[in-house]
Formats: structure tokens, sequence, C-alpha cells
């Protein structure tokens, strides 16, 4: 293991290299705590900590009385949290990379005019990129954004850096709306994910806020053999709204 990562981070890394490598499949049973303990010569609380991750992240499963559990291949991308993609597949070890397919100024249609709560005909930044885990396209963006929030839009380099993380630094997150459909591929998303026309999809809309203004509005496509979207929230009796993060 690597001795300069965190203690957790080596855990983990220990347990995808397995994974990925297939000598655990899906379905396998992962070593107890203890015998992770034992195995490396971490803390219990560090094992804990790790393997808690490795759940969230949709590596594994804890089937509680009876084990920990491979879970299926598919990568699983928080639904309520607003978290960049590059980070989410770096910190399942794997390698990301993203392709620009459209950065340019357009006129906002009407349909774009009204989500983004601006006139129609005025200047929008509209952009498409598909993001890749270990080479394969696992999300497709679609997404505009006003200018007046975010003007330096067009001038970055997003194979260096995500669309989402120059936004949550340019346009400090105030509020957030998420919509999840089941679709079915056009053709050109057939062609940017690199997918059969048979394959479903989830689309994912969301729409952000910054400064009393709207942000961007992104259509984010997954395909459905490849990712899957979740969340683990708490609810606090005097206050049951979720929030973004």
């Amino acid at each position: 293991m690597n001795t300069t990562q965190p203690r957790y981070q080596q855990v983990k890394n220990y347990v995808r290299e397995r994974i990925d490598s297939g000598a655990w499949p899906e379905d396998f049973r992962v070593p107890s705590e203890n015998q992770l303990v034992r195995q490396l010569g971490i803390s219990r609380m560090t094992v804990n900590r790790a393997l808690r991750e490795l759940t969230d992240e949709g590596r594994i499963k804890r089937v509680q009385g009876v084990g920990t559990f491979v879970a299926g291949g598919k990568p699983q991308s928080a639904l309520l949290e607003i978290r960049n993609i590059a980070d989410e597949i770096r910190e399942r070890g794997h390698r990301y990379a993203g392709k620009t397919h459209l950065l340019r100024r357009e006129s906002a249609s009407a349909a774009v005019a009204r989500v983004l709560e601006i006139k129609t005909g005025s200047k929008v930044f509209h952009s498409i990129l598909v993001h890749h885990e270990n080479g394969t396209p696992v999300q497709l963006e679609d997404r505009y954004v006003n200018p007046a929030v975010a003007p330096d839009y067009l001038d970055m380099d997003f194979t260096r850096i995500t669309p989402n993380e120059y936004l949550m630094k340019a346009a400090p997150l105030q509020e957030v709306e998420h919509v999840l459909e089941a679709v079915q591929p056009s053709r050109t998303v057939q062609a940017l994910l690199d997918i059969p026309s048979s394959e479903p999809c989830l689309l994912l809309h969301r729409r952000t806020w910054s400064g009393g203004q709207v942000a961007s509005r992104a259509w984010l496509t997954h395909p459905g053999s490849r990712y899957q979207l979740g969340a683990r929230f708490t609810t606090n009796s005097s206050d049951k709204r979720t929030k973004g993060s």
C-alpha cells in the first residue's frame, strides 16, 4: 500500500484493487473489520471509516448481521449533493478524463430563457462535455450558463477543470433544483456516450441559483448500465427541507 496516503485511503485502495482486478467478484464476501485490522495492521476505527465510505460510493454493500459484500459494478453518484464528477471518479481510484464537444456563446431560445429566468434572445453560454471513467463515457453534460453570474465561463479549459468545479467557485451555491427521469437516448446522445439505441439512460435535470439569480441549467445523462444515482441523508423533525451541498 502507498504509505504516503491517509490510512483510511490505503484501506479503500486495498479493497478497490481487489474488486477491480476481479479477485473479489460481485457478491464476494469482504473480510470482516477484525480480519482487515489483523491483515493490514490498521486500527478498527480507520477500517470502519474506509468501509463506510466505500458503501456510500456503491462499491460494497453491508448486510446487517450477515456481512459485507462486493456490490454491482455500477458506480454511484450522489443525487442530493452537488459534487464534482472528476473527484468522484478519482476517489474510486479510477482515471478521469473530460472531452469538450461544444463551448460557445448563443442567443437564448424561449425555452432556455425560461429556465434561466432571463429574456429570450439574451446571450448565454452553452457547453456540451462527456465525462469518462477509465476511458468509458459515464456522463453527458449539456449545460447553459448565465453570463451575468459566471462571465469567464468560455475562457475555461474544461479538460483541466470541470464546469462544476469552476461554477462552485465563481457562483457560490445558493439553491439547487433536481429532477430525475428515465429516458431513451437520442441518436446524438447514443453517439456521444457510445451506447446502443436500446440502452436506457438516467437523466438528471439540475438548475442552480447564486446571488439571487439562476446560474446554470444542466442536463446530465448517464447510461443506465454504467451508473446509478443515490443518496443517504438524515431528517430533522424541526426542519423537513432537503438541502444540496
